[in-house]
């Protein structure tokens, strides 16, 4: 069919998409007794380390917009690919905004350039006259933002990764060695687990890229013998960096979710916002999950790719988009999937940055604005979920989270010590997550992000 994710959105409003083309026809299960009984694969660490280049010089960078027989061969011939790493730390060497970001939060701090990001958001919403997100969503008969009991504990276990995307709101890359979660804070995550009396459903595991963290192993294989539902969120290159070879063959025999970020079925959006070669080793990877049972009918292996837009528009609807990626990855590279979900970009971070690059923070807060919807509100993630950084903080969300917005410590009933309130709430606070059942939800104008249109969580659509 070869359309490009741009056509997607000549219009940052348009939602509603007609579509031609036959749905991919059923494919062969392949057998293999780990789709019918899943099994605990022993514990393997692997240290986020930055691994040299393997041999002489590296191999070329590839060419954005090479043809689509490459990619065809990049997925048949996956072994050899190597790490990434060496690359994107070449392209972050070169590339003057992560030069300017570097230096910036170098000399200024990461403090300074956050309240920078929020002034910038308060000031664009000030011109429409938009009250605080809070009294916003009141106005509106939004049911009060309080947290229900906690049933998605979300982790994230380390900001190393093998890539550095531009729109990442966690503004991970290779240069991330130290935040790394330790022995005893994954060792606490688990005794909260024990004491959530089964409250506790789904542990989601992010990053960074969270297989490469040391604790990554130990905290699926824990939550799967207690029961619980486990997500990886996977950037899918991951599989090809050294140490990884096993990896699919693990979260397969733990029955593991795969959440895989693949923002565009066009090779050249997909390497524009995540690196060059992204595309070409994120195809290589599915197929070999789709070997392993991953996104195959019948092997309750789930596949669920991740879309997010590659400017300031909202996405189009989960439904539509899910023909195109189908067809698209299904017709031309043979890939199948379970599900695509859809994630509004939060105007924080590396996008926030972008934003006021181009002079759009106003124009994106403003179609944030317009584009409320109060049952995207009544479902927001936070309600339900509690986020714990790599540091054992606790905090309403992700996006929370990196906006350092941890909860008070007098959430806990051990309440913390008087000269340590300000640290905020960690894991070793508390006795049970149930103990913030009921407290209020922390929230500020980024929250827009995530209340436009059909919604947005890291779940996809919320209304």
């Amino acid at each position: 069919m070869g359309r490009n994710c741009k056509t997607w959105h000549a219009n940052s409003r348009a939602t509603l998409f007609a579509l031609s083309g036959s749905p991919t026809p059923e494919r062969a299960q392949p057998s293999r007794d780990t789709f019918q009984h899943f099994r605990v694969f022993e514990m393997h660490a692997v240290a986020p380390v930055v691994h040299a280049p393997r041999g002489a010089a590296p191999a070329p960078r590839r060419v954005r917009g090479a043809s689509r027989l490459s990619v065809r061969r990049a997925a048949a011939e996956p072994l050899g690919l190597g790490s990434l790493v060496p690359d994107t730390l070449r392209e972050m060497e070169t590339d003057e905004e992560f030069k300017l970001a570097k230096e910036r939060l170098e000399t200024e701090g990461q403090a300074a350039l956050t309240r920078e990001e929020r002034a910038r958001r308060r000031r664009a919403l000030t011109g429409m006259n938009v009250p605080s997100f809070d009294a916003f969503v009141a106005e509106r008969g939004v049911t009060p933002l309080r947290r229900k009991p906690t049933t998605i504990l979300q982790v994230n276990i380390g900001l190393y990764c093998n890539q550095a995307c531009s729109h990442c709101h966690v503004e991970s890359s290779p240069l991330r060695k130290e935040e790394v979660m330790s022995a005893k804070t994954a060792n606490r995550l688990i005794e909260l687990m024990d004491n959530s009396n089964g409250s506790i459903k789904t542990l989601d595991i992010t990053g960074g890229a969270p297989e490469m963290m040391e604790q990554f192993r130990p905290l699926v294989v824990a939550a799967r013998k207690r029961g619980i539902e486990v997500i990886d969120r996977c950037n899918l290159t991951v599989l090809f960096e050294p140490g990884q070879e096993d990896l699919p063959e693990f979260l397969a025999g733990n029955g593991v979710k795969v959440v895989a970020s693949l923002p565009c079925y066009s090779e050249e959006n997909t390497d524009k916002q995540r690196g060059a070669g992204v595309f070409s080793r994120s195809i290589a990877a599915l197929v070999e999950l789709n070997k392993v049972g991953y996104g195959v009918k019948g092997t309750g292996l789930d596949l669920d790719l991740m879309y997010n837009p590659g400017g300031a528009f909202l996405p189009p609807s989960e439904a539509a988009l899910t023909e195109a990626y189908r067809s698209e990855l299904g017709d031309t590279y043979g890939v199948q999937f379970s599900r695509l979900v859809t994630l509004t970009n939060m105007p924080i971070k590396r996008f926030a940055d972008y934003l006021h690059r181009e002079g759009k923070t106003e124009e994106y807060m403003r179609l944030l604005v317009e584009n409320f919807n109060p049952a995207a509100a009544e479902g927001v993630m936070c309600r339900d979920l509690v986020s714990v950084s790599w540091d054992g903080r606790v905090f309403d969300c992700d996006f929370n989270q990196q906006l350092d917005m941890p909860m008070p410590r007098s959430f806990g009933r051990k309440g913390g010590d008087e000269k340590n309130q300000g640290a905020g709430l960690t894991v070793f606070d508390v006795e049970s997550l149930d103990e913030l059942t009921g407290t209020r939800l922390a929230v500020d104008n980024h929250c827009f992000g995530c209340t436009a249109g059909a919604g947005s969580s890291c779940s996809g659509a919320t209304a």
